[in-house]
C-alpha cells in the first residue's frame, strides 16, 4: 500500500463535516476519499473549453443542462472531491480531413499545456509515474494527457512515433466512428463490412507498444478488440478506461467477461464509466450504486486488482444525480463503505490499480 496522498491546503475546500452534509454522506467517507489517492482514467473536460470557452480554472455549478452532458469538472471541484489526477482526453473530431486532424491535435495539445500553466502550479502535466508522484508531492492535480480517437495520428509523418516529447500516455484506438484503424462498437457505424482491426490499426498498436503508450480498448468493436489483443505486446498492461460490463447490464458499449479476462491477463485495469445509459438496468439502482454494481461484477470475475474509476465526466454523459460532478467522488467512497468493501480494496479501485499499471509501463 502506498503512503497517503499529500493533503491539499484546507482553505481551498470545505472541511469534511461541511462537505459530508452537502453531499448527504458520512464524514468517514469524505475523510477516506481525501486520505486516498483518486485517479480518473478518463475525463473529457478539455471539450467544453474547445466548444464554448468553458473556464476549467473557475468554479461552476454544472453545465447548461445541469448534470447532463457537460460542466462536471473544474479545478475547485477537483480539489473539493480529492481527485489526485486524471487522464485528460484530447478527443478527435473524425469529420475533419486527416491532415487537419493532426494539426488540430498539435494545437490542442499546446492549449492543454497552456491551461495547466495558467493554473500556477495547481495542475501539473504527468507523462510518467515519477511525474505523477512529483505532482502529488507539490499538492498539484496531475494532468495525464491522452488521445481519444487514434485517427488524430493518421497524418502524422511517423504515426505514433511523432507524438511531441512523448507527452501522450494513452491512445484510445477508435471512438464513436469507424476509422482507418478499425471498427467502433457503436451500432450507428456497424454497416462497415469489416468489424476488425485494420493492418494500419495493427501497426498503430505496435508503434504505441514501442513508445510505451497505453493502448485503450474502450469504444472498440469486439472483433477489433480481439485483433488488438492478439498483436499487443503481452508484457504491457492493456486498459479499457471508461466502460460498463455486460455482467451487470448487457449493452453494446460494455465489455463481456472474456474481454475482462484478457485485460486482467495483461496486468491491466478497467475503468468504470459514470454514464447511466450504459449502467442502469431494470429494477436496479438509480444512484451511484450502479457504478459500484459494475465494479463488483469486475471484482467477482477478475479480482479487485483490475478495476478502476473512468467517469467520462464532460464526455456528453448523464451521471447519477449523486455523482453530478468532481466534488462528488466521496459519494462513491460512501457507497463502497456501505457495501462492506475494505479500505484496502477501496484504495486499489480509486488509484492503486492504475498506478501499478502506470509504474510498470512508464516508471
Amino acid at each position: 500500500m502506498s503512503a497517503p496522498a499529500p493533503q491539499l491546503p484546507a482553505r481551498l475546500r470545505a472541511d469534511p463535516p461541511t462537505l459530508a452534509r452537502r453531499l448527504g454522506i458520512s464524514v468517514a467517507a469524505v475523510e477516506l476519499a481525501r486520505d486516498c489517492e483518486i485517479i480518473d482514467l478518463h475525463v473529457d473536460t478539455f471539450i467544453p473549453p474547445r466548444l464554448w470557452g468553458y473556464r476549467v480554472l473557475s468554479r461552476h455549478r454544472g453545465g447548461p443542462l445541469g448534470r447532463h452532458f457537460f460542466g462536471h469538472l473544474d479545478l475547485p471541484r477537483i480539489r473539493e472531491g480529492g481527485l489526485s489526477g486524471a487522464m485528460w482526453s484530447i478527443t478527435t473530431n473524425p469529420f475533419r480531413p486527416k491532415r487537419d486532424r493532426w494539426r488540430t491535435f498539435l494545437r490542442n495539445l499546446r492549449k492543454l499545456q497552456q491551461m495547466v500553466h495558467r493554473s500556477q502550479g495547481a495542475m501539473r502535466i504527468a507523462r510518467t509515474h515519477a511525474e505523477y508522484r512529483a505532482a502529488r508531492d507539490n499538492h498539484a492535480h496531475a494532468v495525464i494527457p491522452v488521445i481519444q480517437g487514434g485517427n488524430a495520428l493518421e497524418a502524422a509523418p511517423r504515426g505514433a512515433l511523432d507524438i511531441p516529447d512523448n507527452l501522450i500516455a494513452r491512445v484510445t484506438l477508435v471512438h464513436l466512428t469507424n476509422s482507418v484503424y478499425g471498427a467502433t462498437s457503436s451500432p450507428h457505424h456497424r454497416l462497415r463490412w469489416s468489424k476488425g482491426l485494420s493492418p494500419q490499426g495493427a501497426e498503430l498498436v505496435k508503434q504505441l507498444n514501442h513508445q510505451r503508450v497505453f493502448v485503450d480498448l474502450a469504444h472498440i468493436h469486439p472483433k477489433a478488440f480481439w485483433d488488438a489483443v492478439n498483436v499487443h505486446d503481452p508484457s504491457q498492461p492493456l486498459l479499457s478506461t471508461h466502460t460498463g460490463v455486460d455482467g451487470a447490464r448487457k449493452h453494446w458499449r460494455n465489455l463481456d467477461d472474456d474481454q475482462l479476462r484478457a485485460i486482467a491477463k495483461s496486468g491491466g485495469t478497467v475503468g468504470v464509466i459514470f454514464a447511466t445509459q450504459f449502467l442502469k438496468r431494470r429494477r436496479g439502482p438509480r444512484d451511484a450504486n450502479m457504478v459500484v454494481e459494475h465494479m463488483a461484477h469486475i471484482i467477482r470475475t477478475i479480482g479487485e486488482d483490475h478495476v478502476s474509476v473512468g467517469s467520462d465526466f464532460d464526455g456528453a454523459i448523464s451521471p447519477p444525480r449523486d455523482l453530478a460532478g468532481g466534488d462528488h467522488y466521496p459519494v462513491l467512497v460512501e457507497k463502497m463503505l456501505v457495501a462492506g468493501w475494505t479500505e484496502a480494496r477501496i484504495r486499489k479501485v480509486l488509484a492503486l490499480n492504475f498506478l501499478r499499471c502506470f509504474q510498470a509501463l512508464r516508471p
